[in-house]
C-alpha cells in the first residue's frame, strides 16, 4: 500500500472509524444535540460547537494548503464563532464534507509529492507529509476533548 493511501486511511478512520485509539470524531458526536453541543460543562474549555467547526476549519486549510495556498487561521478563521443562527446538523455535515474532500484530494497525490514543501505557515515550511499527518493528529486531540465534554455533559 502507498504511503498516500495510508494518509488517506488514517484520515478516513480519524473522523468515521474504525479509529486505532478509540471512538473516531463522528463516532464521539452521534447522538449529540445542539443543546449539548453549545454546552461549556469544563470552565475556560471550549465547547463541542466551538471545536467541530475549528477542526473543519482546519481539514479546509489543509486541502488548501495541498493546492499551494498559504493559508493562516487566526481569529475567527480558526475559532469561527457559535452565533444565534446556529446549525448543529449543517454544522456536523461541513465537517464530513470537508473531511471527505481533503480525503479525496490526499488519494490524488503521488507518495514522491508527500516530501514537497508546500506549506509556508507563520514563518516554517512543511512538506506535505507533515501537514496531512498534523491534520490527523489535530482531529484526534480534538476527539479526546470532544470525549470529555460529551461525558461530563452526560454525567
Amino acid at each position: 500500500m502507498s504511503e498516500v493511501k495510508r494518509i488517506a486511511g488514517q484520515l478516513h478512520a480519524s473522523l468515521h472509524g474504525p479509529a486505532w485509539h478509540g471512538p473516531s470524531l463522528l463516532e464521539i458526536l452521534d447522538g449529540v444535540t445542539a443543546d449539548e453541543a453549545r454546552q461549556h460543562p469544563i470552565v475556560a474549555a471550549h465547547s463541542m460547537a466551538e471545536l467541530v467547526p475549528h477542526i473543519t476549519a482546519w481539514l479546509i486549510a489543509a486541502e488548501r494548503r495541498l493546492a499551494g495556498q498559504a493559508i493562516e487561521l487566526e481569529g475567527d478563521a480558526d475559532w469561527p464563532p457559535v452565533t444565534d443562527s446556529f446549525d448543529w446538523p449543517a454544522v456536523l455535515q461541513q465537517l464530513r464534507e470537508a473531511a471527505d474532500s481533503l480525503g479525496s484530494r490526499i488519494r490524488t497525490l503521488a507518495d514522491a509529492e508527500l516530501s514537497t514543501i508546500r506549506v509556508h505557515s507563520f514563518g516554517q515550511e512543511y512538506s506535505a507529509y507533515v501537514l496531512l499527518h498534523g491534520v490527523v493528529q489535530h482531529n484526534l486531540y480534538h476527539a479526546g476533548q470532544l470525549a470529555i465534554l460529551k461525558k461530563a455533559i452526560r454525567g
